[in-house]
């Protein structure tokens, strides 16, 4: 007898993949995997009913899709769900002719593009009231130089469209702005340059869906303790709070943009004056999606719900203080590169922190995440995934 749901989930060299496995196969799901390489964590999950590697969306974007209808029409799945944003705006941009096959509760490709732009973000977020660091969207290289004499440094440059730490450049002085603003610019075009905020205060992520409606149907929220690079990247470690104020200024900011489905918004506290300032949207699954649901909030089964009811119950309260870390590799090379490391508040060898990988009860994934770090060693693509998580 077949399982009463089945869900298709792509992109499984992901950590949050394996949550979203973990977190419908622990239901009863039959949840499929699938992923462009065999080293990948999520597909060795107990949970994982069905393996599938699949031609890369990078760069075989109309073999991918093809094999994607093909499995879809063959397997009668319910629920789609691509866990990088690649995948899901190349199925986005597809979605009327994958529909009729499955659900994809995902917004459009459109919107989705613009809400990923750091440089459309921030303009949208500045006309709008919302705060945001001192930003500077430069559309012409002569304009470098008188940019450089009214800069606020430090400055940060950030690629308009990345994630993680891939081609962040912290400048410290005036003269060295230019030489790498240049060296930005030739890899990720007309990159923003904003001030960079003072340590002290709180970096803040927090973790919403909505129905299609744009009315919020789940939120959480979550405070970064370590990040790996240590001077600003991924969150290795996080811990889940209560922060209200941070809280609905994303809800009242996605409800503007009118989004669907789940996103991720970071902000980070000014210590010269409490603000909470909007630093991104990552609009999709996130990396620290098993901290949420250790502390409560489910969201790979909230989503599946929002898709096939077409609008579930509110889900607002969860256990803070719950903390998850990422130790492969990324806590690990933290405390590496960390001049702190025996001093670190918790410790790196406190074994009672909840990982993203690492499960008893599971074990196998780790296999496939040892497997996919050795591939740092001659791969820069890989290298490059792992930066960014």
């Amino acid at each position: 007898m077949k399982p009463l749901h089945r869900v298709l989930i792509l992109d499984g060299l992901w950590n949050k993949t394996l949550a979203a496995v973990r977190s419908l196969g622990m239901r009863g799901f039959h949840v499929a995997v699938g992923e462009w390489t065999r080293f990948a964590a999520a597909p060795l999950s107990k949970y994982c009913s069905k393996r599938l590697i699949y031609p890369s969306p990078k760069e075989r974007p109309a073999r991918f899709l093809d094999w994607l209808e093909d499995e879809l029409k063959k397997n009668h799945y319910d629920v789609l769900m691509p866990m990088e944003f690649k995948t899901q705006t190349l199925i986005a941009s597809q979605k009327e002719r994958l529909s009729k096959y499955c659900r994809i509760p995902f917004a459009g490709v459109d919107l989705s593009v613009r809400l990923h732009n750091k440089a459309f973000l921030m303009k949208y977020a500045r006309e709008k009231g919302f705060a945001i660091p001192k930003t500077y969207i430069i559309e012409d290289l002569n304009q470098l130089n008188d940019i450089a004499a009214e800069l606020p440094f430090p400055v940060v440059i950030k690629p308009q469209m990345s994630s993680g730490a891939r081609g962040i450049k912290y400048v410290n002085r005036k003269e060295d702005f230019v030489k790498t603003y240049r060296h930005v610019h030739k890899q990720y075009e007309f990159p923003i340059v904003q001030e960079l905020i003072p340590d002290g205060g709180d970096a803040i992520g927090v973790c919403l869906l909505l129905n299609n409606d744009s009315e919020v149907r789940a939120s959480f929220v979550y405070k970064r303790l370590r990040e790996f690079p240590v001077s600003g990247g991924p969150s290795t470690l996080r811990e889940s709070i209560k922060r209200d104020d941070v809280k609905s200024i994303a809800e009242a900011l996605l409800k503007h943009l009118k989004w669907t489905g789940v996103a991720h918004i970071e902000f980070k506290v000014d210590p010269r004056d409490g603000t909470p300032k909007l630093l991104e949207i990552n609009p999709r699954f996130w990396g620290s999606l098993q901290l949420a649901i250790n502390a409560g909030v489910d969201f790979p089964y909230l989503l599946y719900k929002l898709a096939m009811d077409g609008d579930i119950d509110p889900v607002t309260e969860y256990r803070t203080g719950v903390m998850c870390r990422w130790i492969i590799p990324g806590d690990i090379l933290h405390f590496i590169m960390n001049p702190n490391r025996f001093n670190m508040s918790p410790g790196f060898f406190d074994m009672t922190i909840k990982d993203d990988l690492l499960s008893i009860r599971d074990p196998l994934p780790v296999i496939g995440r040892l497997s996919s770090a050795l591939t740092l060693l001659y791969d820069r693509e890989m290298q490059d995934i792992f930066l960014r998580r």
